[in-house]
Protein backbone atom coordinates (compact mmCIF):
# COMPACT_ATOMS: atom_id res chain seq x y z
CA UNK A 1 0.00 0.00 0.00
CA UNK A 2 1.17 3.47 -0.89
CA UNK A 3 2.45 5.62 2.41
CA UNK A 4 0.36 8.34 1.53
CA UNK A 5 -1.48 10.79 4.28
CA UNK A 6 -4.20 13.02 2.71
CA UNK A 7 -4.01 15.86 5.49
CA UNK A 8 -5.82 19.91 5.81
CA UNK A 9 -3.91 22.42 6.36
CA UNK A 10 -5.70 25.20 8.92
CA UNK A 11 -5.94 23.51 12.29
CA UNK A 12 -4.30 20.54 11.82
CA UNK A 13 -0.90 21.08 10.53
CA UNK A 14 -0.78 25.42 10.96
CA UNK A 15 -2.47 26.91 14.02
CA UNK A 16 -4.62 28.87 11.80
CA UNK A 17 -7.03 30.03 14.50
CA UNK A 18 -4.19 31.62 16.83
CA UNK A 19 -3.02 34.16 13.90
CA UNK A 20 -6.75 34.81 12.67
CA UNK A 21 -7.55 35.89 16.42
CA UNK A 22 -4.53 37.76 16.84
CA UNK A 23 -5.91 39.49 13.06
CA UNK A 24 -9.60 40.14 14.49
CA UNK A 25 -7.99 41.52 17.54
CA UNK A 26 -5.84 44.25 15.70
CA UNK A 27 -8.82 45.21 13.74
CA UNK A 28 -11.09 45.63 16.40
CA UNK A 29 -13.11 42.05 16.89
CA UNK A 30 -13.87 40.45 20.62
CA UNK A 31 -13.97 36.54 20.39
CA UNK A 32 -17.19 35.55 22.31
CA UNK A 33 -16.79 31.88 22.00
CA UNK A 34 -14.28 28.76 21.63
CA UNK A 35 -17.56 26.13 20.92
CA UNK A 36 -18.01 26.76 17.74
CA UNK A 37 -16.06 25.98 14.09
CA UNK A 38 -18.15 28.34 12.38
CA UNK A 39 -16.34 31.96 12.56
CA UNK A 40 -19.37 33.88 12.73
CA UNK A 41 -20.80 32.15 16.02
CA UNK A 42 -17.72 32.98 17.77
CA UNK A 43 -17.14 36.40 16.85
CA UNK A 44 -21.20 36.94 17.07
CA UNK A 45 -21.04 38.79 13.26
CA UNK A 46 -23.07 38.04 10.26
CA UNK A 47 -22.02 34.73 8.31
CA UNK A 48 -21.72 37.16 5.29
CA UNK A 49 -18.68 39.66 7.40
CA UNK A 50 -17.14 36.75 8.41
CA UNK A 51 -16.56 35.15 5.27
CA UNK A 52 -15.36 38.31 4.36
CA UNK A 53 -12.63 38.74 7.12
CA UNK A 54 -12.02 35.00 6.22
CA UNK A 55 -11.51 35.76 2.93
CA UNK A 56 -9.35 38.97 3.55
CA UNK A 57 -6.95 36.99 6.23
CA UNK A 58 -6.05 34.38 4.00
CA UNK A 59 -5.27 36.47 0.78
CA UNK A 60 -3.44 38.67 3.45
CA UNK A 61 0.72 38.71 3.73
CA UNK A 62 0.02 37.08 7.45
CA UNK A 63 -1.00 33.21 5.85
CA UNK A 64 2.89 33.09 5.24
CA UNK A 65 3.69 33.00 8.34
CA UNK A 66 1.12 30.71 10.63
CA UNK A 67 3.19 28.88 13.70
CA UNK A 68 2.44 25.12 13.45
CA UNK A 69 -0.06 23.11 15.34
CA UNK A 70 0.52 21.87 18.19
CA UNK A 71 3.21 19.19 17.81
CA UNK A 72 2.54 18.70 13.70
CA UNK A 73 6.32 19.42 12.77
CA UNK A 74 7.90 16.69 15.05
CA UNK A 75 5.63 13.89 14.10
CA UNK A 76 5.42 14.70 10.68
CA UNK A 77 8.71 15.07 9.81
CA UNK A 78 9.02 11.36 11.71
CA UNK A 79 6.21 10.14 9.34
CA UNK A 80 7.96 11.15 6.67
CA UNK A 81 11.16 9.67 7.65
CA UNK A 82 9.29 6.49 8.21
CA UNK A 83 8.42 7.14 4.31
CA UNK A 84 4.80 8.72 4.59
CA UNK A 85 4.00 11.67 1.70
CA UNK A 86 1.60 14.46 2.06
CA UNK A 87 -1.34 14.99 0.00
CA UNK A 88 -2.37 18.45 1.29
CA UNK A 89 -6.12 19.43 0.97
CA UNK A 90 -6.75 23.23 1.82
CA UNK A 91 -9.52 25.46 1.60
CA UNK A 92 -7.71 28.85 1.54
CA UNK A 93 -8.14 30.50 -1.67
CA UNK A 94 -7.93 30.61 -5.23
CA UNK A 95 -5.37 33.52 -5.08
CA UNK A 96 -1.86 32.46 -6.57
CA UNK A 97 -0.03 34.24 -4.12
CA UNK A 98 -2.00 33.24 -0.91
CA UNK A 99 -1.46 29.09 -2.14
CA UNK A 100 2.57 29.93 -2.93
CA UNK A 101 3.10 31.46 0.43
CA UNK A 102 0.58 28.48 2.51
CA UNK A 103 3.52 26.38 0.33
CA UNK A 104 6.50 28.03 1.59
CA UNK A 105 5.18 28.55 5.02
CA UNK A 106 5.11 24.73 5.01
CA UNK A 107 8.06 24.02 3.00
CA UNK A 108 9.43 25.88 5.78
CA UNK A 109 8.30 24.37 8.99
CA UNK A 110 8.04 21.22 7.83
CA UNK A 111 10.76 20.33 4.97
CA UNK A 112 10.31 18.51 1.59
CA UNK A 113 7.00 15.75 3.38
CA UNK A 114 4.78 17.29 0.69
CA UNK A 115 3.95 15.34 -2.54
CA UNK A 116 0.98 17.30 -3.47
CA UNK A 117 -0.94 20.89 -2.57
CA UNK A 118 -4.23 20.89 -3.28
CA UNK A 119 -5.91 24.57 -3.10
CA UNK A 120 -9.68 25.34 -2.91
CA UNK A 121 -11.42 28.72 -2.87
CA UNK A 122 -12.11 29.80 1.19
CA UNK A 123 -14.53 27.81 2.93
CA UNK A 124 -14.85 25.36 -0.05
CA UNK A 125 -16.17 21.73 0.64
CA UNK A 126 -13.89 18.94 0.01
CA UNK A 127 -15.69 16.18 -1.04
CA UNK A 128 -14.93 16.51 -4.90
CA UNK A 129 -10.93 16.16 -4.58
CA UNK A 130 -11.75 13.23 -1.95
CA UNK A 131 -13.57 11.57 -4.47
CA UNK A 132 -10.60 10.98 -6.31
CA UNK A 133 -8.87 9.05 -3.54
CA UNK A 134 -12.65 6.62 -3.07
CA UNK A 135 -12.14 3.73 -1.55
CA UNK A 136 -7.92 4.14 -1.37
CA UNK A 137 -7.50 2.77 2.37
CA UNK A 138 -5.79 6.28 2.81
CA UNK A 139 -5.64 8.30 6.34
CA UNK A 140 -8.12 11.63 5.98
CA UNK A 141 -6.43 14.18 8.59
CA UNK A 142 -9.32 17.26 9.03
CA UNK A 143 -10.65 19.64 12.19
CA UNK A 144 -13.85 20.49 10.04
CA UNK A 145 -16.38 17.87 10.82
CA UNK A 146 -18.23 17.86 7.42
CA UNK A 147 -15.61 17.30 5.91
CA UNK A 148 -14.38 14.07 7.90
CA UNK A 149 -17.04 12.32 7.68
CA UNK A 150 -16.71 13.03 3.68
CA UNK A 151 -13.76 11.44 3.57
CA UNK A 152 -15.27 8.90 5.95
CA UNK A 153 -18.44 8.08 3.41
CA UNK A 154 -15.72 7.53 0.26
CA UNK A 155 -14.04 4.91 2.24
CA UNK A 156 -11.08 6.95 3.85
CA UNK A 157 -10.08 6.40 7.59
CA UNK A 158 -11.00 10.33 8.81
CA UNK A 159 -9.13 11.72 11.92
CA UNK A 160 -10.37 14.50 13.19
CA UNK A 161 -8.39 16.76 14.90
CA UNK A 162 -9.73 17.64 18.58
CA UNK A 163 -10.54 21.50 19.12
CA UNK A 164 -12.68 22.74 21.94
CA UNK A 165 -15.72 22.95 19.41
CA UNK A 166 -14.85 18.84 18.96
CA UNK A 167 -14.33 17.33 21.95
CA UNK A 168 -18.00 15.36 22.49
CA UNK A 169 -18.20 14.00 19.13
CA UNK A 170 -18.49 10.63 18.92
CA UNK A 171 -18.87 9.18 15.88
CA UNK A 172 -18.38 5.24 15.24
CA UNK A 173 -15.39 4.82 12.70
CA UNK A 174 -13.98 8.51 12.57
CA UNK A 175 -10.86 8.33 14.90
CA UNK A 176 -10.79 11.48 17.16
CA UNK A 177 -7.60 12.10 18.21
CA UNK A 178 -5.69 15.74 20.42
CA UNK A 179 -2.54 15.70 18.86
CA UNK A 180 -0.15 14.22 16.18
CA UNK A 181 1.53 11.85 18.37
CA UNK A 182 -1.59 9.96 18.94
CA UNK A 183 -1.99 9.55 14.60
CA UNK A 184 1.44 9.02 14.79
CA UNK A 185 1.14 6.15 16.73
CA UNK A 186 -2.19 5.25 14.91
CA UNK A 187 -0.45 4.57 12.29
CA UNK A 188 2.69 3.02 13.31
Amino acid sequence: MEKIILTDVDGVLLDWDGSFDNWMKINGFKKYSNEFYDVASRYKITKDKSRKLIRKFNESSEIGFLNPFRDSINYVKKLNNKGYKFHCITSLSNNIYSQKLREINLKNLFGDCFEKFIFLDVSERKDKVLKKYKNRGYYWIEDKLENALDGLNLGLKSILIEHQYSKKIKIENLILVKNWKEIYEILI
